[in-house]
């Protein structure tokens, strides 16, 4: 079985279903409601886990309620959570999300501060018996560390390039065999607004490949000499929560089994496509035999 490491941000959601989003302080009625696991690495990792890999989240939590929460429900979808630290005296991630209509969402999220940076706890000494990681922007040090230790033990690498600081975008893409971005990601961390020109300026500074999600516009990469786009399927949006994340666990995946980056994109394209049409989060994460059945379908 395909081993996948994926280290970062997790966190409980709150998420509610509402007609818009508004614009100015106001009270509205949510016509949905759920709580479920969240957090970029961690999403990524239950889509992992539930489209046939052995996933393994690393990451911290407080030493709290909520934080046995996010690691049982992570446990329960069969992610290994035994490398989780829990920090005494901090509340564990959380964060409070409406979905509109048309799938959109405004996450309001709460990070404790006291939660710790410190990566020397990580045994880097088992990245190399991974097929795979994947890493998120949220904590840095520790995307770094692992990044690293995978480069050192020959293990490809994928950095989830989402809104973060310029400098630590740019620092950790350098690290990665593959960088996807987000489009609001990659327009930070380089200044420039087109997509196609953003990654070019990336390429001249990094060794992996840049990619970007393009939502609904699919899938936009950079092989060092052209463009390449895998199109994504077409389908109506219902909730847009964790596709990011089920994109980023499917495509890494995907690589990690093997598959060259044009079917990676594909497959993680359709299982992203699939999650948006569900409300509840990462609740609405594909399982393989989904995948393939939507694959074959739309032959």
């Amino acid at each position: 079985m395909t081993s996948v490491l994926c280290l970062g941000m997790s966190a409980l959601d709150t998420v509610y279903q509402v007609p818009t989003i508004p614009s100015l302080p106001t009270k509205i009625l949510a016509t949905g409601f759920t709580e479920c696991g969240g957090g970029m690495a961690a999403s990524a990792s239950v889509a992992v886990a539930r489209l046939g890999g052995c996933a393994h989240y690393w990451g911290r939590v407080g030493a709290d309620a909520l934080g046995h929460r996010i690691t049982d429900e992570l446990a329960d979808e069969g992610v290994d959570v035994s490398t989780v630290r829990r920090v005494a005296g901090c509340v564990s991630p959380s964060a409070a999300i409406l979905v509109a209509a048309d799938g959109e969402r405004l996450v309001c999220a709460y990070n404790d501060p006291k939660l710790d940076h410190d990566p020397s706890w990580l045994p880097l000494h088992r990245v190399g018996s991974f097929s795979a990681v994947l890493v998120d922007v949220r904590w840095p040090a520790g995307a770094a560390a692992v990044l690293d230790a995978a480069r050192a033990a020959g293990v490809l690498s994928v950095l989830d390039a989402d809104i973060g600081t310029a400098e630590i975008a740019r620092d950790l893409a350098r690290r990665a065999s593959y960088v996807a971005f987000s489009e609001p990601g990659l327009a930070q961390a380089t200044g420039v607004e087109e997509p196609g020109l953003a990654l070019r300026c990336v390429a001249a500074d990094i060794a992996g490949i840049p990619g970007v999600t393009l939502g609904p516009e699919g899938y936009l990469w950079w092989d060092g000499t052209r463009e390449h786009r895998i199109a994504a399927p077409p389908i109506t949006a219902v909730d847009t929560l964790a596709a990011g994340d089920t994109w980023h666990g499917a495509f890494t995946l995907a690589l990690g089994e093997g598959q060259p980056i044009e079917s990676a994109a594909r497959f993680a394209n359709i299982a992203a496509a699939i999650k948006c049409t569900r409300f509840g989060g990462r609740r609405g994460s594909p399982t393989r035999a989904e995948v393939e059945a939507f694959s074959t379908s739309a032959i």
